[in-house]
């Protein structure tokens, strides 16, 4: 990309403009930090003139992704981001998933999925959650609905075990979290998955997933409202001291229910 924009005598500047993103933006593309979003690489090949090269490349690059097209690029962000704040109206976040978890999730999604299939699957999520061993790792926090603890997953045995590694997580200070419970009623975002991501040197970006589709969102305007709706959440949530009791004590209700069944 570099060779070709300077062929066309743009600086990174001058091309961010152009396909409406900043000159760092370009930079980070040039380096390979950051992958472009697929217009993005549709627009630089057109002001490029590069017959459709980077999009190709995209194509490539997303191909070999062990994610969902719609899912990759956020996946590649949450490598990059020095804070990420999630809110999960109904399923632990995947970065929080237990192997067993995950299985029972992608599982309810696909019930006729193949072992081999779903072994792929469980794989990428799993190489995900590695993020959070890491020593340069993100702050992270998570706003969990209660929901999330009382949708019995793959039956007692697994949630036990997945509340359990939550409850781990907290412990060992790898992660906040904070759950919002039934009694809170109404809130900001019902029912909507959010994943905010903040960088050392680009700005904010959230992502928001609805049925087999996701959108990465940047417009400064409304990440600043949903910064401050995910602000709301937090408030209302129980604090993470009486959030982690209500972890342990979900966890061991479903250890006691699978020690009867």
């Amino acid at each position: 990309m570099k060779r070709r924009r300077e062929d066309a005598g743009l600086t990174q500047a001058e091309l961010g403009l152009r396909v409406f993103v900043s000159g760092g933006y370009i930079g980070q593309f040039e380096q390979a930090i950051r992958k472009p979003q697929l217009d993005v690489a549709q627009r630089i090949d057109g002001v490029l003139r590069s017959d459709g090269i980077f999009e190709r490349l995209w194509r490539k690059l997303i191909k070999d992704q062990p994610y969902r097209e719609y899912f990759a690029h956020a996946a590649e962000l949450e490598r990059l981001a020095t804070e990420i704040c999630e809110y999960a109206p109904a399923v632990v976040p995947g970065l929080l998933q237990t192997r067993e978890y995950a299985r029972e999730v992608f599982l309810g999604n696909n019930p006729l999925a193949t072992e081999e299939y779903l072994g792929e699957l469980i794989k990428g999520r799993m190489d995900r959650t590695r993020l959070l061993k890491d020593a340069t790792r993100p702050t992270y926090w998570a706003v969990l609905h209660e929901a999330v603890l009382r949708i019995a997953v793959g039956g007692p045995t697994v949630m036990a075990g997945q509340l359990a590694h939550l409850a781990a997580l907290v412990h060992e200070r790898t992660v906040v979290l904070q759950v919002l419970p039934f009694a809170a009623g109404a809130h900001p975002e019902m029912g909507k998955m959010m994943k905010l991501m903040d960088f050392e040197d680009t700005p904010p970006t959230v992502y928001t997933e609805a049925v087999s589709s996701g959108h990465l969102l940047d417009e400064p305007t409304l990440v600043r409202r949903i910064h401050s709706s995910y602000d709301l959440l937090r408030a209302i949530a129980s604090s993470p001291e009486a959030s982690l009791a209500m972890i342990e004590s979900a966890a061991e209700d479903y250890r006691r229910c699978a020690g009867t069944t």
